[in-house]
């Protein structure tokens, strides 16, 4: 689970692998569904991958030998969920090519705060136990996500 299915195991880049199976079944269900199912999905990845990953997360650190291991990707599933959760997909769907370019606009945007890790996203590492792998991924999910509705209001407008 910690994995993310395995994902974290892909070099190289695992966080980036990590982060794409949100991100495709976020597509997937764009392209099948209504606005408010990704909303659902995304918000159950949110839960559920924190609760596994403030569970699992000091077991993990003593699996691995040490803090927030690049093998733990369950904390990119939450950061980057976050992320397409926080997106107005009433205004994209039904356009497939919407579907795609907001689904890009996640993953990069997650991914670049995610990896440069800005103040203060990068002192919530420092947080005890499962907390410090997963809160960082939480807040560049959350500015990503703000960056991505931003930008959609922008061009909706």
């Amino acid at each position: 689970m910690m994995t993310g299915g395995g994902t974290g195991l892909l070099k190289p880049a695992s966080g980036t692998w990590g982060s794409l199976p949100p991100v495709v079944l976020a597509f997937l269900i764009g392209l099948t569904s209504t606005p408010w199912a990704i909303h659902v999905a995304m918000a159950i990845i949110v839960i559920a991958s924190s609760i596994v990953c403030i569970a699992y997360g000091p077991w993990a650190e003593q699996r691995w030998g040490r803090k927030d291991p690049g093998e733990v990707v369950i904390d990119e599933f939450a950061g980057q969920a976050l992320t397409l959760l926080m997106i107005p997909w009433v205004w994209i769907l039904p356009s497939i090519s919407c579907l795609a370019i907001a689904c890009g606009v996640a993953f990069i945007a997650f991914r670049i705060l995610d990896i440069l890790k800005p103040p203060p996203i990068s002192s919530l590492q420092s947080l005890p136990a499962g907390w410090g792998v997963l809160v960082d991924d939480l807040l560049a999910g959350l500015l990503a996500g703000i960056a991505c509705w931003i930008l959609a209001w922008s061009i909706t407008a």
